[in-house]
């Protein structure tokens, strides 16, 4: 009989309302320790709002939201992150005028344990060569998939329990998609439990443990990635098979 994992993020009835619009209608969904989670939907199907609402950027109207078992609704982003909720928003949000390396330390500001700060660096290096050649550069003069692998390197180093990830390859050219669903695979690999919002859903689920299809604020369709992606439903709706 297979152990049961723990589940580190359950959302139930959630509902978010923005401008009179109701962009999430009453979404569950839940991501065990370990876990890679794939949310798919077309663009306006309200997957980052959602990412939004578990990360207390964006208020929520209804539902419940528990992570380690403990409800954190209303908490602020500021908060989850010192208890591991991490997230890396949609357009990457990088400090422009800090260095790669100084960008890294921000991400580790809730911290003070130098010694591992400073190794936890190197890993991202490892993780990350191309930031490790141009550890001195202004993040504002890097291409959009430079700063995407430092956006999720800086994420990195707050150590976090759950990695959200919202829409990683958008706008990034075929060959930084690539590189970006590798290192989404190896950071996984290295045991970070990850929750990843993305539009492309062939790739999103070919990497996923669980898949959710969410359609105009609704889970419209769940199951393990493998199922989804041969599912023909999914095929027509988002392989444009």
């Amino acid at each position: 009989m297979m152990e049961k994992k723990n589940t580190l993020l359950k959302v139930k009835g959630l509902k978010v309302a923005y401008g009179g619009i109701q962009a999430v209608k009453g979404v569950d969904f839940e991501v065990q320790e370990g876990q890679l989670v794939s949310l798919i939907g077309a663009n306006g199907a309200g997957k980052s709002t959602t990412l939004k609402a578990v990360t207390g950027l964006q208020p929520v109207a209804d539902g419940s939201i528990e992570y380690l078992g403990k409800a954190i609704k209303g908490q602020g982003a500021w908060d989850l992150v010192k208890q591991g909720l991490v997230m890396v928003p949609e357009g990457r949000g990088t400090f422009t005028r800090m260095t790669i390396t100084e960008n890294l330390l921000m991400g580790a500001y809730i911290r003070s344990d130098k010694a591992q700060i400073d190794a936890d660096i190197e890993r991202i290096f490892g993780i990350f060569p191309r930031l490790k050649e141009r550890r001195n550069q202004l993040a504002g003069t890097m291409s959009g998939g430079e700063q995407q692998m430092l956006a999720m390197g800086r994420a990195l180093m707050t150590q976090p329990k759950v990695l959200l990830l919202d829409e990683p390859s958008m706008g990034l050219s075929p060959i930084m998609v690539d590189k970006i669903f590798e290192v989404v695979r190896d950071i996984h690999a290295q045991g970070v439990t990850i929750l990843l919002v993305e539009q492309n859903a062939s790739r999103a689920l070919q990497i996923a443990d669980r898949g959710y299809v969410m359609e105009s604020g609704v889970i419209s369709m769940s199951g393990d990635g493998r199922t989804l992606l041969n599912d023909p439903k999914v095929r027509a709706a988002y392989l444009g098979e």
